[in-house]
């Protein structure tokens, strides 16, 4: 087994050098020899998540086991660009959900860009263009005429129409990597810049054009997280929802009034206050959530309902692993990480208030 490289992972009161190499080392043994990276093993695989633990281990230095990762969706991608939201276990032929949700699809553009700027694999990025066009292009296929993405097609084809802000963020993210692609291989993608734009002005001055989800962390970070707000406007989000979602010393809750803090949210919160210049309450946001670390697996739980003092669910999964490791990394200085999630190199689409009303 290799020894990821743990400098940059190394944090004051969340991570030594040992609990990062536990930690790196507890998502390589949930990962399948075929590059499957399910949530734990037995439990099913989501191509966003399975993207998200690819990244974490990128940032360890574990190349080849990422790459694995992301040859495992180009073989499985279906002939329309997408992906199945859920494979049991990893099991390209066990699908559980053949529902084709759109910010899972759009993903692998932020984990291929987060490959390249990891490796300089030129090749890599040469193999991986054509799943990620294809993918970017089933994605916008769903874009509604406000500019937000329709977050779901059925497998009767059906496709949904409401929009996610969670989701339609991630994307905006993923858009914006997939143009840094497609500048990086000199093809030029100028539906992609005006598609980006559009989704940017919809996320900042529309939120009617998504489904209320108000209640939830994500739809409060994940604007910030992908992109869409920056500065000032990120600023004023972020302390809008603080009291709401931020429990101090235990993380941030998933959905408000529940007792109920998880380490994925509280981590990629860390990953936006960085990205807004606000190290140390991002780090005052990764310490808070130790309590959720397992020490005997290096995995972390995904939460914990404070009100009864438990564990909840009972499951250690390798994107909360993931989602921790990447924003100890931004953290810490990762080069192709930070590019990543602080936006540089990434190209911005169309300026928003230039687009229609």
């Amino acid at each position: 087994m290799t020894t990821p490289r743990t400098e940059h992972l190394v944090l004051p009161g969340v991570l030594t050098a040992g609990q990062a190499a536990a930690t790196v080392h507890g998502i390589l043994a949930v990962q399948r020899e075929d590059g499957a990276i399910p949530w734990f093993r037995g439990h099913h695989l989501d191509p966003w998540d399975h993207t998200e633990a690819a990244m974490a281990l990128d940032a360890a230095g574990e190349h080849e086991a990422a790459e694995r990762a992301y040859e495992w969706l180009a073989r499985h991608q279906n002939a329309d660009g997408s992906w199945y939201a859920a494979y049991a276990d990893g099991d390209f032929a066990d699908v559980t959900d053949r529902g084709r949700e759109t910010n899972f699809v759009a993903y692998i553009a932020v984990g291929v860009w987060h490959h390249y700027l990891s490796t300089g694999d030129d090749t890599f990025l040469d193999r991986m263009w054509p799943a990620v066009h294809a993918a970017i292009e089933f994605v916008l296929g769903r874009q509604q005429p406000g500019g937000q993405i329709g977050w779901r097609r059925d497998d009767d084809g059906t496709d949904t129409a409401d929009a996610l802000l969670t989701g339609s963020s991630s994307i905006h993210h993923a858009l914006r990597c997939a143009l840094a692609i497609a500048e990086q291989r000199e093809e030029p993608q100028p539906d992609w810049e005006l598609a980006a734009g559009a989704l940017r002005h919809a996320i900042r001055r529309h939120p009617e054009r998504f489904l209320d989800k108000d209640r939830y962390s994500m739809d409060w970070y994940y604007p910030v997280l992908g992109g869409a707000l920056t500065g000032a406007e990120a600023k004023s989000r972020i302390e809008e929802g603080w009291e709401r979602f931020v429990v101090p010393g235990l993380g941030v809750r998933c959905v408000v009034p529940n007792p109920w803090v998880t380490g994925g949210e509280s981590a990629e919160l860390a990953l936006a206050l960085w990205a807004m210049g606000e190290s140390d309450r991002a780090l005052d946001v990764l310490q808070s959530i130790q309590h959720l670390r397992d020490a005997e697996s290096g995995l972390y739980w995904t939460g914990y309902v404070f009100e009864d003092e438990a564990i909840w669910p009972r499951e250690l999964t390798t994107w909360t692993a993931g989602s921790l490791l990447l924003a100890v990394a931004a953290l810490g200085g990762h080069e192709a990480t930070c590019a990543v999630f602080g936006g540089d190199r990434l190209p911005t689409g169309l300026d928003p208030d230039c687009c229609a009303q």
